[in-house]
This record gives C-alpha cells, structure tokens and sequence, in this order.
C-alpha cells in the first residue's frame, strides 16, 4: 500500500535536505518505510533510513553510498554527458527539463558531492549500476553509450561497481535502501512504444509499465 499523506512521511521531511523537499515522497507499508520517487534528470541523497525508486529504460540510475556510515543516494540521467554550465541548474524550480541533472557528468558529480558534504568519505564509497537497456530496436543505441559513460566515470573515481544490472531490452523498476545499500529491481515489460518515443527524444515522457511476474530480484 503506496500513502501520501502517513505521518511518518511529515516526520521526515522536516529532516530532509532542502534541496530534495520537491522530490515526490510516500509511505510505503511494506517497507515500512518513506520512499522517494525520482524522475528523469532528478537525484536524491539522504542519511535517513529512506528509501529511493525510479524506472529506467535507456537511462542509468547509479546508487552510490558509504558503507561505513550508511548514507547514500541514486540518480537517474538521460544522457551521457554535456559541455553545458553546472549552474544552469535550478533547485528552487526543479526545471526537470533543463536540469544539468539529466546528464551524468553531472548527475555522478552533485550525487557524490552531496555525500561527501553530508559527512560521507570518498574511500568508503560504493556503488550499483542500472538500466541502459535498448527498449526500441529502432532507436539510437543512447542506453550503450550511458552503460559506457558510467562505467568509465567510476572507474576514474575510483569506486568499486558491486553489482549491476545493465543493458539488455527490458525496462526496470529500482528500489535502493542507502542504509544498508541493497537495490530490488522489476524488470518491467507490456510498455506503450510512443511513451518510450517520447521519452527518448524529449526527456519528459515518464514510463507505463506492467510488472513482469515473479520474485524481485535483490542486488
């Protein structure tokens, strides 16, 4: 059961960054626990007992936290990377369709440097890769080129990629817990093609999805 308005959902965001309180939250009962749903071009960190989801299809989703004292984020970019300005973006406006954001030079930069300045270390950091699938046969390989991007940027970094689910054509859902860094993933299929159309060429489209029956698989 996905709520709204469960008090604990007001509890934590009087302790939430300033700079995620636009980010969508609900109470999820089976998690026991406040989740916060991200969307394209959009990243969030937390150092409470917070959960994070997105869906992906060509997009990359990185989970990043420290292990030592369980704190910890996800992203979810669009595009490899841009020469654009950092400052470009616009926390108080959430412009989604313009946030620097939605590409992962920028993505993995804030994401990182949000932990570290909420007191994480960059020697005790580590991360989980997902998405980049193909989901469109006749579309442009852009899910590739994010797996490649992302893989090269941890490597430069220096932080270990513990698992990773990455490629192939099927869409999926993330659920990533930064307290104790495990990621439950869907694979999700039944999408409508002029969504994921959408999606790809302008950034803004979100996707519909049916649930592939079976067990979440934990990463």
């Amino acid at each position: 059961m996905l709520r709204n308005d469960h008090p604990q959902i007001a509890e934590y965001m009087a302790q939430c960054l300033p700079e995620f309180m636009q980010i969508n939250h609900y109470w999820d009962k089976q998690r026991d626990m406040v989740v916060a749903k991200i969307l394209p071009g959009e990243f969030y960190m937390t150092t409470e007992n917070v959960a994070i989801a997105t869906t992906l299809g060509s997009c990359i989703s990185a989970c990043i936290w420290d292990e030592k004292i369980r704190i910890g984020g996800m992203n979810h970019f669009m595009l490899p990377i841009t020469n654009k300005e950092a400052h470009q973006v616009n926390w108080g406006q959430r412009d989604r369709t313009t946030d620097a954001t939605r590409y992962g030079n920028f993505a993995m930069e804030h994401l990182i440097n949000t932990i570290l300045r909420s007191g994480g270390r960059k020697i005790n950091l580590k991360a989980k890769l997902f998405g980049g699938a193909k989901v469109l046969n006749q579309m442009s390989d852009v899910g590739q080129k994010n797996i490649d991007f992302a893989l090269s940027y941890l490597d430069q970094e220096e932080i270990v990629i513990e698992s990773s689910d990455i490629g192939d054509i099927y869409p999926r859902k993330v659920i990533f817990e930064p307290c104790s860094g495990r990621v439950f993933i869907k694979r999700l299929d039944n999408l409508h093609n002029d969504t994921i159309i959408r999606r790809e060429s302008d950034y803004r489209s979100q996707i519909n999805k049916k649930e592939v029956s079976g067990d979440i698989e934990i990463f």
